[in-house]
């Protein structure tokens, strides 16, 4: 039986940077309104805050759509020529901030600044009749920013600026997705390791762990990767950059598709991914399968589980196992007209790990739909 260890965290000296959690994810989109339907209809969140012309922006709007712990800020403009639209132009709908909920904003930033990172914005009281939030944010790798929010005096809504959002005559059901577990980044050649760094030295956390071109590889593609996470573990990042293969790897399709490097998916936790598979398909949300034949020798691999392989096996669910326990993990197919950036939905039974004994039959279904789109060569 294939497993593996993930170190735990035991130098506090290291975490000098205290994270609560996910804040919330902010995505540049070019029609907000819809891509807030969107997640509503297909992924269950429903409708919470909302901020633009009626609350007196005159460039942008947002809608904020929230499903448990989970908030996506979903943002367009609403001219030509602003810094947003050109992100846009560039990348495509993406994710611009991954925003960390801190109690010291002001701390987290001229902590991260004097340790070497990129201002994005400076330290700010937003305040409204409702409290004070403070928010200051960094640049990491491309154009994607971490904004550190302080919320202990706020108890608004959202944020001051946004107000409350109601569609009380359309609020799809919850499809149990309940927290952020991970987001991977993919960087260029050569890099991974620069932003390794930068996350051990700027904001305190450690490798957790690491794959090489050995571990994450077909006959065709392969890319190396490591996993960065804060010290009470709320927060990881798999940082990916592209290793050599005969053809082109889902990295290098995705760095010429974004036009750079981005978040390339954000991983979400549920309960019951069987109950929330079905609910997503049913919604037409599109996954990525792996052949049937990938089901003959789970057990022998990954041991004794709770569940039946068959609704795995029809569903296209994957299973992998580490010292610590088990998971089940499904990758949606790319959900922006570009083939970049998609969700993958994961159920921890005590496994602490990311699924190293699915990749190859991961990255096999995504080099097929690289194949389908002619981008694989």
């Amino acid at each position: 039986m294939e497993t593996s260890t993930i170190p735990k965290i035991h130098d506090e000296a290291k975490d000098f940077m205290p994270i609560n959690g996910t804040d919330y994810i902010e995505l540049y989109v070019g029609n907000s309104k819809q891509a807030a339907h969107y997640y509503k209809t297909a992924f269950g969140f429903q409708s919470f805050a909302y901020a633009g012309l009626r609350t007196g922006l005159k460039d942008h709007e947002s809608y904020v759509v929230i499903q448990d712990k989970i908030r996506l800020i979903l943002t367009s403009p609403l001219k030509s020529g602003t810094e947003i639209g050109k992100h846009i132009d560039k990348h495509g709908d993406g994710v611009k901030v991954v925003a960390l909920w801190v109690d010291d904003a002001t701390y987290a930033y001229e902590t991260a600044i004097s340790k070497g990172a990129t201002s994005y914005m400076a330290p700010k009281v937003e305040e409204d009749e409702h409290g004070k939030v403070v928010r200051a944010g960094i640049y990491t790798y491309g154009e994607t920013v971490h904004i550190f929010v302080e919320r202990k005096d706020y108890k608004g809504t959202f944020l001051p600026g946004f107000v409350k959002w109601e569609t009380p005559d359309y609020n799809p059901a919850a499809t149990g997705l309940k927290y952020v577990d991970h987001m991977v980044g993919n960087v260029g050649w050569d890099r991974m390791n620069h932003w390794v760094e930068f996350y051990e030295e700027v904001m305190g956390f450690v490798n957790i762990l690491s794959f090489d071109d050995n571990d994450i590889s077909t006959e065709y593609t392969a890319l190396m990767s490591k996993v960065m996470s804060n010290g009470n573990g709320r927060i990881k990042f798999p940082i990916n950059e592209p290793a050599e293969g005969k053809k082109k790897s889902q990295v290098e399709e995705y760095l010429d598709f974004y036009e750079g490097e981005g978040v390339q998916h954000i991983a979400v936790a549920t309960d019951d991914i069987i109950k929330t598979v079905r609910d997503l398909r049913s919604r037409g949300v599109e996954f990525l399968r792996v052949p049937a034949t990938y089901y003959d020798a789970v057990t022998d691999r990954v041991g004794k589980i709770d569940e039946d392989i068959a609704p795995l096996r029809e569903l296209g669910i994957l299973v992998d196992r580490d010292d610590e326990g088990y998971l089940l993990q499904i990758f949606t197919k790319p959900v922006e007209p570009r083939p970049t950036m998609f969700f993958e939905i994961i159920q921890r039974k005590g496994a602490q790990s990311f699924g190293k004994g699915n990749f190859k039959a991961l990255f096999e279904a995504i080099e097929r739909e690289q194949e389908l789109r002619g981008t694989l060569h």
